[in-house]
């Protein structure tokens, strides 16, 4: 058998060779060197040809130079996507629920693990394709301002702060913690202003307020920059205030470049630069969208419209200079990772491949799911159900779906659990459980002597599992169940799946349980009022089977928190096109939703006493110390997700009616009482006013600790009593 290994070995051996044949300078390998240095080394070498060609995805060898080709695009939302084997974690949204930031950077750890694992894999066997690399597209903090666009499933959620907290762990995780070398390359998208309509997100053109920029749009993009010390940032494909965000100077070099201190590399969205000439119309040619494109600093062309850069340059609408210097800006980024180094002193490429969907990430996989999960009602203790019961039914069109569990952007993985799977593990040998899907996920059923609804007239309990997937939700191209090209028309679960549900009411025996996969608010007019317990499980990921029926039978309590807003139904939306934030998430939005943002139940019970607060008067120099005692007052073990809101009496400006400020998920045993601090630092207490500047108002404020976004209707629904306290900002 040959050896492949050595096959290479003598391959790059015989390209250096030549290149050493050619007077080469091999000094851009030597890791002593400045890293500048080093890159201005190797790419003072390449042609101006050879420099264009590596301004694309796709990039080609060069073979005299010892550069290898290497493909750019690759991604990891939750678990390497479209490169074989990984492990399958829970989607962005349901990250979001579970409030736990070092969690979801342990996730993101584990991502970038399997990914040097299948790296050095496809290296040995030659695989430089797309999707295979290190450089990971990654993680979408696009903010989720409207329940029906389709990949808001891929964020964290509605609030920008919980989107920054939770992108920033992702990223930190991704590219760890080694001062020298990039574990991975993460990557921030897509800036910016970008979150819908799907049917135009090649066209259209945002303009929010200065306020809403500022205030929504951009906090996530800033944290990733200058909190976590992202790799790269994308462009989108819409137009911001007229000017596409490929070709912006105001986003790309005015704000990320100048204001934030941006460091890395920027790529276009797959297409956007063509998308400047042939959709948006900005130019006239496609040199000249290569043109404005690289000068506002956009490094990597995902497409090919970059190879129109030589028909630039001999036009005067560019510089070799720039070329050189947009060349050396995306090296840094291989060089970071390693690529030009020996192996031996590279803390990350020994990692083997038995860490590539490993128990240890698979029982992750599950612990994510399980937190994820947030439980809407509870009506007289339905849940936990008693692993004895005698006749559970597991139906609806989702309980045995493998497809559910994975969302968009996934990976594949030998080891898929579906909720029907997990409850029959779950569960006494003993029971007589049964199953029918018994409704077509998102059409009617043609036979109408369905039985699947009568066997709830036998039953004990009736698991009944519907909601959407990703091919009824999703992006532009991949939802090919949508008919609204990958957005969401209204709120509500298919007609078909709410007529079964319906029917299931008329003759159930026992408690209906049920179990909502969707990556986005489901309305639930017509139905709430009738099921005696709701689960919310997103999509949950390979493990989700066995988290749901952890949750189901009390080996865990729920402990998932909303991290979006479920209005009642499409009418309480302002229009989907319109940028503006009036009107819309628990921060502007004034008529009551069915479910509050942050709210989620447990068990167990929570009360919450003895908020201090550090000052009842503010200056705009003074950060703000809270403390608050919260104690686990039920019968079961139970994490519960502290929140604390800054709320003004009087909302003038056009200021958020409500804030959060600050959260942390903590362990309660039964009976445990824990305080927790938060410290919100002066800055953090100032608004973005009309002008996009941020601002000390001056007035009350309420200070707000609970387990929910505040509101009667939270306390309602069974959140606990927050501790309010009243401060002035003088």
């Amino acid at each position: 058998m040959i050896d492949k290994k050595l096959v290479t070995l003598l391959a790059y051996m015989l390209l250096i060779g030549f290149a050493n044949a050619q007077q080469v300078d091999f000094s851009f390998r030597n890791p002593q060197l400045p890293l500048d240095e080093r890159v201005e080394v190797l790419v003072s070498q390449m042609t101006t040809e050879e420099k264009i060609g590596q301004l694309i995805n796709s990039a080609p060898a060069i073979p005299r130079l010892g550069v290898p080709d290497y493909d750019w695009w690759n991604e990891a939302l939750h678990g390497i996507a479209r490169n074989g084997k990984a492990t399958i974690y829970p989607q962005g949204i349901a990250m979001g629920a579970t409030f736990d930031p070092g969690l979801v950077k342990k996730v993101a750890d584990a991502i970038s693990t399997e990914a040097r694992a299948k790296y050095e894999v496809s290296q040995s066997m030659g695989n430089h394709s797309k999707y295979a690399g290190l450089t990971f597209w990654t993680p979408n903090v696009n903010i989720f301002r409207d329940p029906r666009w389709g990949r808001g499933q891929e964020t964290y959620g509605e609030d920008p702060f919980l989107m920054s907290r939770i992108g920033v762990a992702f990223v930190k995780g991704l590219q760890g913690d080694d001062p020298n070398y990039l574990k991975t390359a993460a990557c921030a998208k897509h800036y910016a202003v970008h979150s819908g309509p799907e049917s135009v997100r090649h066209t259209f053109n945002a303009e929010p307020t200065q306020q809403d920029l500022y205030e929504t749009y951009m906090p996530a993009f800033e944290a990733l920059v200058k909190d976590a010390n992202v790799e790269g940032v994308m462009g989108a494909y819409n137009a911001v205030f007229g000017e596409p965000a490929c070709a912006n100077p105001f986003l790309l070099q005015e704000v990320l470049r100048d204001k934030w201190g941006f460091d890395g590399y920027v790529t276009s969205d797959c297409g956007a630069i063509g998308g400047i000439v042939w959709k948006q119309k900005f130019v006239k040619t496609a040199s000249e969208a290569a043109a404005v494109a690289l000068k506002v600093g956009v490094n990597l062309n995902c497409g090919k419209t970059y190879s129109k850069m030589g028909e630039a340059l001999k036009k005067g609408l560019i510089t070799e200079e720039l070329i050189h210097q947009r060349t050396k800006e995306l090296f840094m980024t291989r060089f970071r990772l390693g690529m030009f180094d020996d192996v031996k002193d590279h803390p990350y490429t020994q990692i083997g491949s038995e860490k590539i969907h490993c128990d240890e990430h698979v029982e992750l996989a599950r612990e994510v799911a399980r937190k994820s999960i947030v439980m809407l009602k509870n009506e007289n203790n339905t849940l936990p159900l008693s692993k004895e019961i005698k006749v559970p039914y597991v139906t609806g069109p989702f309980a045995n779906s493998a497809d559910m569990l994975m969302g968009s952007y996934y990976g594949v993985s030998p080891n898929l659990v579906t909720i029907l799977e997990g409850i029959v593990d779950a569960v006494s040998l003993g029971t007589s459980l049964n199953y029918r899907s018994g409704a077509l996920p998102f059409q009617k059923n043609i036979n109408p002597k369905n039985w699947a609804p009568n066997v709830a007239k036998e039953s004990d309990v009736t698991i009944c599992v519907v909601g959407l997937t990703a091919d009824f939700e999703g992006e532009e191209v991949d939802a090919i169940a949508s008919g609204n090209i990958g957005d969401k028309v209204d709120l509500k679960l298919p007609q078909n799946q709410i007529d079964y549900i319906k029917q299931i009411i008329e003759v159930k025996k026992g408690p209906l349980v049920l179990v909502i996969a969707s990556g986005s608010a489901i309305s639930l007019e017509g139905i709430e009022e009738y099921c005696d317990a709701i689960l919310q499980v997103w999509y949950p990921g390979e493990q989700g089977g066995n988290a749901v029926a952890d949750v189901l039978f009390g080996d865990y309590s729920p402990s998932g928190h909303l991290p979006i807003t479920f209005p009642k139904n499409v009418s309480q939306l302002p229009a989907y096109d319109d940028y503006s934030m009036k009107g819309r998430t628990y921060r502007y939005m004034t008529e009551e939703p069915m479910y509050p943002f942050g709210f989620g139940l447990t068990y167990s019970s929570t009360e919450f006493n003895n908020l201090e607060v550090s000052s009842t008067k503010l200056k705009k120099t003074s950060d703000l110390s809270v403390e608050v005692e919260v104690t686990n007052t039920g019968d079961y073990d139970i994490d519960e997700v502290v929140q604390l809101y800054i709320n003004p009496v009087s909302s003038t400006g056009g200021i958020p009616n409500s804030s959060l400020k600050g959260f942390e998920r903590i362990s309660l045993v039964k009976g445990e009482s824990k305080k927790v601090s938060f410290t919100v630092p002066a800055e953090k207490l100032t608004f973005i006013n009309q002008d996009g500047k941020p601002q000390w108002f001056k007035g009350q404020y309420k200070i707000i600790v609970g387990n929910s976004s505040p509101g009667e209707l939270s306390t309602r629904l069974g959140a606990s009593k927050p501790q309010v306290s009243l401060i002035s900002f003088k």
